[in-house]
C-alpha cells in the first residue's frame, strides 16, 4: 500500500482531531458599562446619574464585535510617516488606517474630548471619565490624542483672545483628519511639543528659541526655532509647544498651517517606534521658523502648560485603570468558560484567589479615579477640592500606573499560553501598561512632585490626609495603617529618600478609604485585609483566609450573550 493512502480507518477520524473544545468565546456582544457594577456605582456615587442613559448606550457600543475590532485593525496597522507629496511639496502626512479615523470619530462623536467644557454641570468630569473608561477599553492608542484636546483647554484660557478663536473648533464635535489650514475646518485636533533630547522631564533645560515678529508679549507672533524630541499627536492641527524666550520657558499656540494657508515649518524628522501606543503617532520634530502664538505672560510657560499636563496625568489614572478593567473583563469571561481538571477555572479556589485578588486591584484604581473626576467637577468652587486634587493627581498617577504592568502580567497567566498570542487582546494590554507611567512624567517625578506640593502648598498634604481620614473607625487595618501614614511625615530630612515609600503609602491609604467610604464591605474588607500589612505587598493570588473570593470575582465577571 501507497504510504500516502490513508486506510479507511483512519479517514473514519480524520475530520475528529481538530474538534475545538474547553475553549472560551471572544468577549463581545455585551454592555461593557452596565455589567461593570463598580462602574455604575462609582458614576452614581460621584454625581454622574444624570449621564447614566447615555453610558449605557454607549456601553453596549464598545462591548459590539464591530467596535471591538476597530482597535485590533487600528494596531495591527502602524501609522506611516510621507515628508513630501507626488510633487516634492513638504506635507509632513501622517497616514492611519481607517480604522484609527473611526475611533477618533467615536471619541468626538460622544463628546468624550470636551464634555466638561460644552455641559459644565455637576458631574460632567465624571460622566466624561466613565465614557473614557470605556472607550480605552477598546482601544488606547487614539486616546492620546483625545487627551490632548481635552486637557488643552485650560492652557489656552489663560490668553482670553486665543481662546476666543481656537475653543469653538477644539471643543467641536466634528473630526477632520486631512492635512489642510485650521480655518477650513468646522474641528480640530491638539498635540504638545514640551521635551527635547538633553532634558527630557527638565523642560527648564530646553534650548529651543522663540523670537518675537514684532513687539512681542501675550498673544503675539513668535517664530519658534528648535528640536522636540517627543511630539504627542504631531498629526494635530495646533501644538502648544514650550520655548525659550529672553525672559525664559514660555508656552505658544502653533499651527500646522499659517493663516496664509502656507506650511508652517513644522517638520517631522521621524515617527517613534514604540513598544505599545501603537494605533497613535509619536514624533521627533524641527521647528524651523514656525509661526506661534504666546499664550500668557513670557517666562511662565511650565505654569501655563501644566494647567495642561495635570489633565492628562490624569488621564494616564484613567487609562491605566480602564486597561485594568479590560483585563478583568477577559480573564473572568474566560475562567467561566475553561475547564481543568473536572471545573471551571473560576471555581477553583487558586485561581479564584488571584481573580479576586486582581478585581481588588481593578476596583480600587476605580475607585481612587472617579473621586478625582469628582474633584475636577468641583475644581474652583471649593478650596479643599482645589488641594485634593493637587496631591491626589500625583499621588493618583504615581500609584495606579505603576501597579498596572503587574496587574497586565499576572491577568495574561490566568489565561495562558493563549494569552501570548497576538490574536488576542492580551499582549495589546501589557504592551499599553508601561506607557501612563512613563508619559507626562514617570514614578520619581510624580514622587517628587508630591514633596513639591506638600512644600509649596501645605494645605494639599491637609486636604489629602483629611480624606483618608474621612474611613476612621471602620475598619482596624485601616485605623492603623492611616496612623502610620501620618507618622511617616515627621521625618522630612530622610523624606526625599523615602519619597516612593510614602507616596506608596498615600495611593493605598487613600483607596482603602474610599473603598470603605463606598459601601461595599465586601470589597473594602478584602482590600484592606491584603493591602494594609507592614511587609509591602505579596504576588497576586495571597489573599488572606475568610475573604469572600467567589462573590468579588462574580462581582467582576461581564454578562455576555455567547451564542449571539
Amino acid at each position: 500500500m501507497n504510504a500516502n493512502t490513508q486506510t479507511p480507518f483512519a479517514n473514519a477520524y480524520s475530520d475528529q482531531t481538530h474538534a475545538v473544545e474547553n475553549q472560551s468565546y471572544a468577549l463581545e456582544n455585551y454592555n461593557a458599562y452596565t455589567t461593570d457594577l463598580a462602574l455604575v456605582e462609582a458614576v452614581h456615587r460621584e454625581g454622574g446619574s444624570w449621564g447614566h442613559d447615555s453610558l449605557v448606550a454607549f456601553g453596549q457600543e464598545c462591548g459590539e464585535p464591530e467596535r471591538i475590532a476597530l482597535g485590533f485593525q487600528a494596531n495591527a496597522n502602524k501609522p506611516v510617516y510621507r515628508p513630501h507629496d507626488h510633487y516634492g511639496r513638504r506635507v509632513d502626512q501622517i497616514d492611519f488606517h481607517p480604522a484609527y479615523h473611526e475611533l477618533m470619530d467615536v471619541y468626538r462623536r460622544n463628546n468624550i474630548h470636551a464634555l466638561p467644557w460644552t455641559n459644565p454641570q455637576p458631574g460632567a468630569h465624571v460622566v466624561r471619565t466613565a465614557k473614557a473608561y470605556l472607550n480605552c477599553q477598546v482601544e488606547a492608542g487614539h486616546g492620546c490624542p483625545g487627551t490632548m484636546v481635552f486637557a488643552c483647554v485650560p492652557a489656552l484660557k489663560q490668553q482670553p483672545d486665543l481662546a476666543e478663536k481656537w475653543l469653538p473648533l477644539i471643543t467641536n464635535e466634528h473630526y477632520d483628519p486631512r492635512n489642510i489650514p485650521a480655518h477650513q475646518k468646522k474641528g480640530i485636533t491638539v498635540g504638545m511639543a514640551m521635551t527635547e533630547k538633553q532634558g527630557g522631564t527638565d523642560v527648564r533645560s530646553n534650548t529651543t528659541r522663540a523670537y518675537p515678529v514684532g513687539t512681542g508679549g501675550p498673544g503675539a507672533e513668535y517664530e519658534l526655532v528648535g528640536h522636540k524630541y517627543f511630539v504627542s499627536a504631531p498629526m494635530a492641527d495646533v501644538f502648544l509647544v514650550l520655548a525659550k524666550t529672553e525672559v525664559g520657558i514660555s508656552c505658544f499656540l502653533v499651527p500646522r498651517w499659517r493663516p496664509d494657508g502656507s506650511k508652517n515649518p513644522i517638520q517631522v524628522q521621524q515617527l517613534k517606534d514604540k513598544m505599545g501606543n501603537i494605533s497613535n503617532a509619536s514624533s521627533e520634530t524641527e521647528l524651523r521658523g514656525a509661526l506661534g502664538w504666546l499664550i500668557g505672560e513670557e517666562g511662565k510657560g511650565i505654569k501655563t502648560i501644566l494647567e495642561m499636563v495635570s489633565l492628562t496625568r490624569f488621564d494616564c489614572m484613567l487609562g491605566s485603570a480602564s486597561g485594568m478593567r479590560a483585563a478583568m473583563a477577559h480573564i473572568t469571561h474566560h475562567c467561566a468558560q475553561r475547564k481543568a481538571f473536572g471545573k471551571h477555572l473560576n471555581q477553583q479556589p487558586l485561581m479564584q484567589n488571584v481573580l479576586a485578588d486582581l478585581a481588588i486591584e481593578s476596583e480600587a484604581a476605580l475607585a481612587f479615579t472617579m473621586r478625582m473626576a469628582r474633584a475636577l467637577d468641583n475644581a474652583g468652587l471649593d478650596a479643599h477640592e482645589d488641594n485634593f486634587m493637587r496631591m491626589g493627581t500625583a499621588v493618583g498617577k504615581y500609584w495606579i500606573c505603576k501597579r498596572g504592568p503587574g496587574h497586565a502580567y499576572e491577568a495574561m497567566e490566568c489565561i495562558g499560553g493563549s494569552a501570548v498570542m497576538e490574536t488576542s487582546i492580551m499582549p495589546r494590554l501589557y504592551r499599553e501598561a508601561p506607557i501612563n507611567a512613563i508619559w507626562e512624567g514617570c514614578g520619581n517625578v510624580q514622587a517628587l512632585d508630591v514633596l513639591r506640593a506638600m512644600q509649596r502648598e501645605p494645605e494639599s498634604l491637609q486636604a489629602f490626609l483629611a480624606e483618608v481620614n474621612r474611613a476612621k473607625g471602620a475598619d482596624k487595618h485601616f485605623d492603623k495603617f492611616a496612623l502610620s501614614l501620618e507618622n511617616d511625615f515627621s521625618d522630612l530630612a530622610s523624606l526625599e529618600y523615602r519619597a516612593r515609600q510614602v507616596v506608596e503609602k498615600m495611593g493605598v491609604a487613600i483607596q482603602a478609604s474610599l473603598l470603605i467610604q463606598a459601601d461595599n464591605t465586601l470589597v473594602a474588607e478584602a482590600f484592606c485585609a491584603s493591602r494594609l500589612h507592614q511587609h509591602g505587598f505579596n504576588m497576586y493570588g495571597t489573599l488572606p483566609k475568610g475573604i469572600d473570593c467567589n462573590a468579588i470575582v462574580e462581582r467582576a465577571t461581564p454578562e455576555v450573550d455567547w451564542l449571539k
